[in-house]
């Protein structure tokens, strides 16, 4: 096979290197069939459920908006009740606490910078008991919800019951998304959430043919508009999420014996979207709770001004998404990044930024940088989250409501990593060739 060396794997090379390469193809086997496993699961239904009367509450309910909004990211299972009806939701919600936690331990901090790979082992451990934790709350609230309406036979045993299923279901996904990690192709969590994701597009496409097959002229152009907005988007967030700032930094000289090293340029990259996903999704987790109290506050004036200035149409509810999503990008940015290391680290390897002080300045100046690549990336995810529903009510085309800016976001991050990683196998596999040669 003819490989083009020092190059980027091509198209062809990367899925000749798919069929052939053993090491490859295994592992993207083992991907695709946990994944299916996975998919299998949600539809095991959880016993002692009245699912006649939870669909109709799903389907007359404000809160099924709610659960629509989690249900997504769990592939349906919620809507359909089954043992993975959590999904991977409480390892992911485990692992957003225990990166908020981090940056205010200073315990869980020392063990994620200077302990290695038994530091990042023991924090993950520490993250399953949590995940474990949220599970067992998260279903005891359900099998609660479940116990006054639609359990079959209600009492202790019922909730004890269901909690048992969600929990085990749970852990259980838990464990095939590290599986994945370490035996598959790309990351575990991230990939089961684009299938989730993904399993809710043939509905989808099934409902907007349905519409288009009924004549309106207009419903058919306001498809097409919805169409392209989608794809221009997709385009918009490759971009977004590719886009680097690479300020310059020089390293400083170095004599070895008689010999003397030159200065050698490289540079720092700081991406334009440091919080990818995750700004827009604790906005819309905060966005989420007034419509949930409603459920529990009954009260006509409260609920009346929830849905009348808490509904993605209003004005209200775009401007405080917009300022939640800025917050939370520089929460998470600074999380992420934080210059005073940055400007350490860049002391300690004998490099500085050309034009720039070490020390202090370097510290003013990366953060300057950072705030203003925050402000750009925050700017991007207000529209990337605000644009798809403006478009849905103008052209009046609903049947794409569940796929918003945030599955947007994950299904285009996911699958650039994904083929990121699968090219790295690829390079390795072309070098393992090489020294065999």
């Amino acid at each position: 096979m003819v490989v083009s060396r020092g190059k980027s794997p091509n198209a062809q090379e990367t899925f000749m290197q798919m069929a052939q390469a053993a090491g490859l193809r295994s592992r993207l086997l083992v991907t695709l069939g946990l994944l299916v496993l996975v998919r299998l699961g949600v539809f095991i239904p959880v016993p002692g459920i009245d699912r006649v009367a939870f669909n109709q509450y799903l389907q007359s309910n404000s809160v099924g908006g709610v659960l629509g909004f989690v249900d997504i990211f769990v592939g349906g299972g919620l809507s359909a009740l089954g043992i993975f009806a959590l999904g991977i939701l409480p390892y992911i919600n485990a692992s957003i606490i225990l990166q908020l936690l981090t940056a205010a331990i200073p315990a869980l901090e020392d063990l994620q910078k200077n302990e290695g790979e038994a530091g990042r082992r023991k924090l993950s451990q520490i993250t399953r008991y949590v995940a474990l934790g949220w599970a067992i709350l998260q279903s005891t609230l359900l099998s609660s919800f479940l116990l006054m309406q639609f359990a079959r036979t209600p009492g202790i045993p019922f909730v004890i019951e269901t909690v048992l299923a969600l929990t085990a279901g749970s852990m259980f996904v838990m464990w095939v998304g590290e599986l994945i990690t370490e035996r598959g192709v790309g990351n575990g969590a991230s990939l089961l959430i684009f299938v989730n994701i993904v399993s809710s597009l043939p509905r989808s496409l099934g409902q907007t043919i349905d519409l288009a097959q009924s004549g309106d002229r207009s419903i058919v152009g306001g498809i097409i508009i919805l169409m392209l907005v989608f794809l221009a988007m997709i385009v918009g967030i490759i971009f977004v999420q590719e886009g680097t700032r690479r300020i310059p930094i020089i390293s400083a000289r170095r004599q070895v014996g008689r010999k003397l090293y030159l200065e050698k340029s490289n540079y720092l990259p700081l991406r334009l979207n440091q919080g990818g996903v995750m700004p827009i999704i604790f906005a819309s987790a905060v966005l989420v709770i007034p419509i949930s109290l409603t459920q529990y506050i009954s009260s006509p004036g409260f609920a009346q001004f929830v849905n009348t200035y808490f509904s993605p149409t209003s004005w209200l509810y775009v401007g405080l998404y917009l300022l939640l999503i800025l917050f939370f990008s520089y929460f998470y940015a600074s999380l992420i990044v934080n210059p005073e290391d940055m400007s350490r680290n860049l002391k300690k390897m004998g490099a500085s930024i050309p034009g720039i002080r070490p020390g202090k300045a370097t510290t003013e100046y990366i953060g300057k940088v950072l705030n203003r690549l925050t402000f750009l990336g925050a700017i991007f995810l207000g529209l990337v989250a605000v644009i798809p529903s403006a478009v849905e009510s103008a052209t009046r085309v609903q049947t794409f409501r569940g796929l918003g800016a945030t599955s947007l976001l994950i299904l285009v991050g996911v699958a650039i990593d994904t083929a990121k990683q699968i090219q790295t196998y690829v390079i390795s596999q072309r070098y393992e060739g090489m020294v065999k040669q």
